[in-house]
């Protein structure tokens, strides 16, 4: 499924037009990117937690050349199930 099937999903759920349905789920994305970037949390029962882990700064080798790379230090997005998303795909 991509954000069109959601988008889908919420048209059939709620009715009312496509473009507020897609305004729905934009707005939705838009909340947990922007809550992320803040350095916060954000957990959806039944879902999961998102949330934003630091990466060190590291020395990478690039497999063509075999040179070493610098890779700088940056956060990166993390997502971990909840049990009851586990349960449902067992």
């Amino acid at each position: 499924m991509n954000k069109q099937g959601l988008v889908d999903v919420v048209y059939a759920k709620l009715g009312g037009t496509r473009s507020s349905a897609e305004e729905l789920v934009d707005s939705m994305f838009e909340s947990i990117v922007s809550t992320l970037k803040k350095g916060e949390e954000v957990s959806i029962a039944g879902l999961g937690i998102f949330s934003v882990k630091a990466r060190a700064a590291r020395t990478a080798r690039n497999p063509k050349t075999g040179d070493p790379v610098h890779v700088p230090a940056m956060n990166v997005p993390k997502f971990r199930a909840a049990k009851a998303l586990k349960e449902a795909v067992k």
